[in-house]
C-alpha cells in the first residue's frame, strides 16, 4: 500500500508540479513586490493627492465607496509580467525541446506503411532467388 503511494509521489508529473508550485509562489512574491513598490507609486503619482490611490469616490467622505482603478491596473500589470515570464522561460523552451525530440523520434521510427513496403521489397527480392526461403511464384496450372 505504501509502495503505491511512494510510486505516485515519485512519479515525474507530481514532482514537476510540486517544483512548479514552489517556484511560482516565490516568483509571485517577487512580482508582487515589484508592482507594490515600483508600479503602484507611479500610478499613484498620476492620480494626484488622493490617499486612497488612483480612482474615484462614489459617495463623498465614504472610503468604502472608493473605486480603486490603480489596483486593477496593478493586477493587470502583475498578470502580464507573470504570463510573459512563464511563456518565455517555461513554454517556449519546452516547445522547442519537444519539437527537437519529436522530430528525432519521427526519423528513428518508421511508420507501419514504410515497414510493410520494406517487407514487400524483401519478399520480392527473395522470390527471384532460389534457396532463400522466400516467396516463390506459383507454378502455372497444366491444361
Amino acid at each position: 500500500m505504501l509502495k503505491g503511494f511512494k510510486d505516485f509521489l515519485l512519479r515525474g508529473n507530481v514532482l514537476d508540479l510540486a517544483v512548479a508550485v514552489v517556484v511560482g509562489t516565490a516568483f509571485t512574491a517577487i512580482v508582487t513586490a515589484f508592482t507594490t513598490y515600483v508600479i503602484e507609486p507611479l500610478i499613484a503619482a498620476l492620480g494626484g493627492d488622493n490617499d486612497l490611490g488612483w480612482g474615484f469616490q462614489i459617495v463623498a467622505d465614504n472610503p468604502a465607496t472608493f473605486i480603486n482603478v490603480g489596483a486593477v491596473i496593478t493586477a493587470a500589470i502583475n498578470f502580464i509580467i507573470i504570463a510573459a515570464v512563464v511563456y518565455f522561460v517555461l513554454i517556449l523552451p519546452a516547445n522547442a525541446a519537444k519539437k527537437k525530440f519529436v522530430s528525432e523520434e519521427a526519423d528513428k521510427e518508421a511508420s507501419a506503411e514504410d515497414l510493410l513496403i520494406q517487407i514487400r521489397d524483401i519478399l520480392e527480392a527473395q522470390a527471384g532467388q532460389p534457396g532463400q526461403g522466400g516467396a516463390r511464384p506459383r507454378p502455372t496450372p497444366r491444361p
